[in-house]
């Protein structure tokens, strides 16, 4: 099958020959329709990441597609099918704290790089091979929205922040980082979780203006000042009532600053979920005031993904109409120009845009 391989760190995709996918017992292999490419693809791919991944590999995180073939121990999936395929592949013999992998991007420790040693390999190809507990049925799907579709992955994230934050019906959540690709898509999957209002901070004011025009009253957007205690009182204030949930998805090349300055706007007994790249390539670790969290009896917690379930959950908001992924703007490129798409996914920063690649 042909597939685009990192060789090295700081090369060029190769896109080229590579062997097939041996389908093993509790495994599905499939054909891929579309894939996303993430706008900070490049900053992986040249090693400024530094994610755990095992060279060479086949990238890419996530794909939608159609199931070639099933294990024995499949009893729902047929081929053709149309699956969503979750990059998050976890070790079975330890339900507790079981090892981790992003399939196709990145590990965690050295459980997860010996999860690579057999589920490493991506989905910038043409077949795909992933447990059979990561292909989530999709039902029926138009082959040409099946871009649009991956964007599922995409929504994901955090939409795993969210469930971890125990997210209920009419709260009001702050998203930190919202004006980013992952924050946005936070506010959208907040919106269709049932959020009463979405404090939408940052400082980019062509997005904040996009997301009030997106989504109206329920979301109040706040322009940062980057002075701590004041941009913590406009956030607070910005808030139709009590915050009740704090989601942190800001990127590895943010300070702990915003990040502290969110935090502190929850209410007593609320939660903050951390869930973003602050602090991964280096700089000061987060600090939260002892005393303030004791006494407010504030619940602080890290998520990594999602649980499995969540990509049901997701795919069932979308069918219900209560996620509309028409709202993503979706450019294609075929395999043979997957660099072509890094470089697209890098340069095109507007938000509730795919980059896609269709092998």
């Amino acid at each position: 099958m042909k597939a685009a391989v990192l060789e090295n760190f700081g090369s060029p995709l190769s896109v080229r020959e590579v062997p097939d996918p041996v389908l093993g017992t509790g495994e599905v292999v499939v054909d891929v329709v579309a894939t996303g490419v993430l706008p900070y693809a490049a900053e992986v791919f040249s090693g400024e990441r530094r994610y755990l991944l095992t060279l060479p590999v086949v990238p890419g995180a996530g794909a939608v597609g159609r199931v070639r073939a099933v294990g024995p121990d499949s009893t729902r999936l047929s081929p053709g099918d149309w699956v969503l395929c979750d990059p998050t592949v976890r070790s079975r013999d330890d339900v507790l704290t079981p090892d981790i992998t992003l399939q196709g991007w990145s590990a965690r420790g050295d459980g997860g790089l010996r999860l690579q040693e057999h589920y490493g390999h991506g989905s910038y190809a043409e077949r795909l091979l992933v447990p059979t507990e990561n292909a989530h049925p999709l039902g029926p799907v138009d082959p040409a929205d099946a871009g649009r579709w991956s964007a599922l992955t995409l929504c994901l994230v955090p939409f795993g922040g969210l469930l971890a934050g125990d997210l209920r019906p009419g709260e009001t959540v702050l998203v930190s980082g919202a004006t980013g690709n992952f924050g946005s898509a936070g506010v959208a999957v907040a919106l269709a979780m049932g959020a009463g209002c979405v404090v939408a901070p940052g400082r980019d004011e062509k997005v904040l203006a996009d997301l009030e025009h997106r989504f109206g009253s329920r979301v109040r957007t706040v322009r940062l000042t980057g002075v701590e205690a004041d941009d913590r009182e406009l956030m607070k204030r910005a808030a139709p009532g009590p915050v009740d949930l704090v989601l942190d998805l800001l990127p590895p090349s943010a300070s702990t600053t915003p990040v502290r300055a969110a935090a502190m706007t929850v209410r007593e007994y609320g939660r903050v979920v951390l869930m973003g790249g602050v602090g991964m390539l280096g700089g000061d670790d987060l600090a939260l005031p002892y005393p303030w969290l004791m006494r407010n009896s504030v619940t602080v917690r890290g998520q990594w993904m999602g649980p499995r379930e969540a990509n049901t959950r997701l795919i069932r908001m979308v069918r219900a109409g209560l996620l509309d992924l028409a709202m993503f703007d979706v450019a294609e490129f075929d395999l043979d120009h997957a660099n072509e798409a890094v470089a697209h996914a890098a340069e095109d920063n507007r938000r509730f845009a795919m980059t896609v690649i269709r092998p």
